[in-house]
């Protein structure tokens, strides 16, 4: 019996349901509060805008939900995990679960199995939903809240070099030749990295070579005097390809799209570790979902007639959390380099995995 994890049925489908329930309710509470405060935070930016009004407020949070979705339903699987396990403590209902015969493992893995559901679903949430949304709010606030063009395609805050010189656009839209840019901005610079020349112009576009500057602004710094100028052409060394190329927003592409990206940038000898630990990290994200229930299930064990069931829940809830700031910790030391990109995206999965079964076995098993 000790090795048949789902031995009752009833048993079985009472507690998932009962999870899968406080998991929901947790996340509505979350993502209602958060939506709000974010709302109240940036509805004078969104409405700053001539014209805008309660539809584009109502856009605004189409776009950002999806993202506090993503982003909380871990913390929502975690404390609904206390809330249950810490409840079923409180009610004797563990008691009686072990008195059947049930050992630690098996009264969780109901949770273990709702908990991989929500990763799974979670993961298809991410690689469907939370990209279009993050890509159409960047491009939507790389345009001030404005009207942005129906470019299949569009990049925000690109930055490309052609040798010594810099070439900068807020809002990079559209693909091939037909690509253009929209807040520009040229540097050229000496022999020793040193600024002679800024050109500024509000679009520009490929001109095959070069990019051909609208309505251009010249900035020279030795004068420090700003001249309008006609139309010229820079960047010479700068395709279309490479300006896509230039910015990757890794929220805003799939687990295909960005692999496809890296792929591309790797051939064209430019650095993708920090590409790479967030194509893992699309794996691994999700996936912390899993681990919640091993993490919280100290609330669940102990007596709670003893007077440590809050001090339990507590601990679980550390735990939980001290993965979330591990798992940050080790994403941004793989964006430095200094941990390869498969272990910034899973040794913290890994690592707090093997803490929450050395737990359980000790304590309980």
């Amino acid at each position: 019996m000790q090795f048949d994890f789902f031995p009752s049925k009833t048993l079985t489908l009472y507690l998932a349901r009962t999870f899968v329930v406080r998991i929901a309710a947790v996340l509505v509470m979350l993502v209602l509060v958060l939506q709000a405060l974010d709302l109240l935070s940036q509805s004078s930016k969104v409405l700053a805008y001539e014209g805008n009004g309660q539809g584009e407020l109502l856009r605004y949070i189409g776009y950002r939900m999806p993202q506090l979705v993503a982003r909380f339903l871990p913390y929502s699987v975690l404390l609904a995990t206390i809330i249950t396990l810490a409840t079923f403590n409180q009610n004797s209902e563990v008691v009686a679960m072990k008195a059947a015969g049930l050992s630690a493992h098996q009264i969780l893995a109901p949770l273990l199995l709702a908990a991989l559901a929500v990763s799974v679903i979670s993961f298809a949430f991410n690689e469907r939903i939370v990209t279009r949304s993050s890509a159409a709010l960047s491009a939507w606030q790389a345009e001030d809240y404005g009207p942005v063009a129906p470019d299949s395609d569009v990049r925000t805050n690109v930055y490309l070099r052609d040798g010594d010189n810099i070439l900068s656009a807020r809002v990079l839209a559209g693909t091939g030749d037909d690509i253009r840019m929209r807040g520009v901005q040229w540097y050229r610079r000496d022999a020793e990295g040193r600024v002679t020349e800024k050109i500024s112009a509000p679009a520009a576009t490929y001109a095959n070579p070069g990019w051909l500057l609208d309505d251009p602004v010249r900035f020279d710094v030795a004068a420090a005097q700003e001249i309008p100028i006609d139309p010229v052409r820079i960047a010479k060394g700068v395709s279309p390809r490479q300006a896509e190329l230039g910015r990757i927003d890794p929220d805003a592409l799939s687990l295909t799209d960005l692999g496809g990206a890296i792929g591309e940038l790797s051939d064209a000898g430019r650095r993708t570790a920090e590409l790479e630990s967030k194509w893992w990290h699309k794996l691994s994200g999700p996936l912390s979902a899993f681990l919640m229930p091993l993490l919280g299930a100290i609330a669940a064990f102990g007596l709670a007639r003893s007077g440590q069931l809050f001090v339990r829940a507590i601990i679980g809830m550390m735990l939980g959390f001290a993965y979330f700031v591990v798992d940050n910790a080790a994403l941004a030391m793989g964006n430095f380099g200094a941990y390869p990109p498969f272990v910034a995206a899973w040794a913290p999965f890994l690592l707090f995995f093997l803490i929450g079964e050395t737990l359980l076995i000790r304590t309980e098993e």
